[in-house]
């Protein structure tokens, strides 16, 4: 089957009558109007596009709206929620942007330990609200992220090991699909669409609603180890980690020490492994648990505290502010001394001062989900590796890329795969690297039902199934 080719509108009557005609309720803004500048940014400031309409979708009628005027004037759609697509996915050149962020709409039934959450909702806007309540649903590491891509994408956060990723806690999402229909998926209707968008992103639609499990999290015990860099340190990471109580969750940094106020300042911008972390549990256990980490060497320094379980999130503050990077990612059946060797001479080279390692392991109620039950397979992975360099300047784009497509060739003999989450725009190979072939074929058949022209291709795209 021929896919239909997006078109980009310039100046187009039909359009502006269609669009006035329409009946939409949140504000349409084209170039020219006063806030059009400030609208078409995304997070990444590598990615510079001009649409010709801004959408910003006040309910789930303007967004069927919306992707039935797409596609009946065959413009390219890009669906936009927090906008932190690595790809710059959140935007067109001259075509329509569907801006979700104004849907931030939340219910929370505490009793049922129930969430119904809108798309314009940040993790960390969720997160707080959550809070107040004593619970908590898995998201990622930090607050500006829009919980639609974070969980389409799978979810790998602060307590991954304890509840598991984002999708295991999804429990019926309301749909917009290609064809303007609104439907609920869930694991008893459109079943085989509520396995796809775990995992497959927004491939298959445009969700309107979540309904996520909440836990009980309150009081964490969370904090930052900054320890040496050295082998020791990095070979211990996997056993002292997989071997923690669940309820211990670790995000491991290879980077300079940060300049923070539990750092001394002569330790500041010294190679180190900051190893930062969740206890979601009572705090006296966590110290037990965050012992054998302290016990791996001597610590450069040391934040360990009892806090809110939101304010784990400062840890991360510092690179939520609009930016550019290049990053790769790999999940990794090891740390060897060959993959830890790697990490420590490429680490030393990094392209710009400020690159880092991200190295989380993984296993917990993640790992016990069977790899077939939804579209993120790597259930089994026991580390997952993001290699980030951000930088300011653009122009440096091409060295930064260089260096950490570099370092992604260098760790592939300890692993495979990719995380769709965090690819930035790395082609098509990439992309099937996030799936197995079974569960690629699988996708692609859904897709090809509920999505046959491919009109929601501004993604990590996966493309339908030729018609049988």
């Amino acid at each position: 089957m021929a896919l239909a080719q997006p078109r980009h509108a310039g100046s187009d009557a039909p359009l502006d009558i269609a669009v006035s005609s329409a009946g939409l309720v949140g504000a349409v803004i084209r170039p020219g109007d006063a806030d059009y500048e400030m609208a078409r940014q995304v997070h990444s400031t590598l990615v510079d596009r001009r649409p010709a309409l801004i959408v910003r979708a006040a309910n789930p009628a303007d967004v069927a709206r919306t992707v039935s005027l797409a596609r009946a004037h065959g413009l390219e759609l890009a669906v936009r929620g927090g906008s932190h697509s690595l790809a710059g996915h959140g935007t067109t050149e001259g075509g329509v942007v569907l801006d979700l962020s104004g849907m931030k709409g939340l219910h929370i039934d505490a009793e049922q330990r129930l969430a119904w959450a809108q798309p314009g909702l940040t993790a960390g806007e969720y997160t707080v609200a959550a809070a107040a309540h004593g619970l908590a649903t898995p998201f990622g590491d930090t607050t500006t992220v829009g919980i639609g891509g974070l969980a389409l994408g799978g979810g790998i956060g602060w307590l991954v090991r304890k509840h598991g990723l984002t999708i295991d806690a999804l429990e019926a999402v309301d749909v917009v699909t290609a064809d303007g229909r609104l439907i609920t998926a869930s694991a008893a209707e459109h079943a085989d669409l509520f396995w796809a968008i775990r995992g497959g992103g927004g491939n298959f639609g445009v969700v309107t609603r979540f309904r996520f499990r909440l836990f009980p999290v309150d009081t964490i015990l969370g904090g930052a180890l900054v320890l040496p860099a050295t082998r020791h340190v990095l070979r211990s990471l996997l056993p002292v980690a997989a071997g923690a109580p669940e309820e211990l969750s670790t995000i491991a940094v290879l980077t300079p020490a940060p300049s923070a106020p539990f750092v001394p300042r002569e330790l500041q911008g010294v190679p180190s492994v900051v190893v930062l972390f969740v206890y979601a549990g009572e705090p006296d256990a966590g110290r037990a648990a965050i012992a054998p980490f302290q016990q791996i060497a001597e610590p450069l320094a040391e934040l360990v505290a009892p806090m809110p379980y939101p304010s784990i999130y400062e840890f991360t503050r510092a690179g939520e502010g609009r930016g550019a990077s290049s990053s790769r990612a790999i999940f990794l059946e090891s740390l060897d001394d060959d993959t830890v060797d790697t990490m420590l001479a490429i680490g030393a080279s990094p392209s710009l001062p400020g690159a880092m390692t991200q190295i989380r392991v993984l296993g917990g109620a993640m790992a016990r989900i069977p790899a077939a039950e939804t579209a993120f397979a790597h259930r089994g992975a026991p580390v997952l590796v993001n290699i980030i360099s951000p930088f300011q300047d653009p122009g440096e784009a091409p060295v930064h890329e260089a260096w950490a497509a570099r370092y992604l060739e260098a760790l592939r003999p300890a692993g495979s795969g990719a995380y769709s989450a965090f690819l930035g725009v790395e082609g098509e190979a990439r992309v099937r690297e996030a799936y197995p072939d079974a569960t690629y074929r699988r996708l692609a058949e859904v897709k090809r039902r509920y999505d046959p022209s491919n009109l929601f291709h501004l993604n990590q795209n996966i493309r339908p199934a030729p018609d049988a």
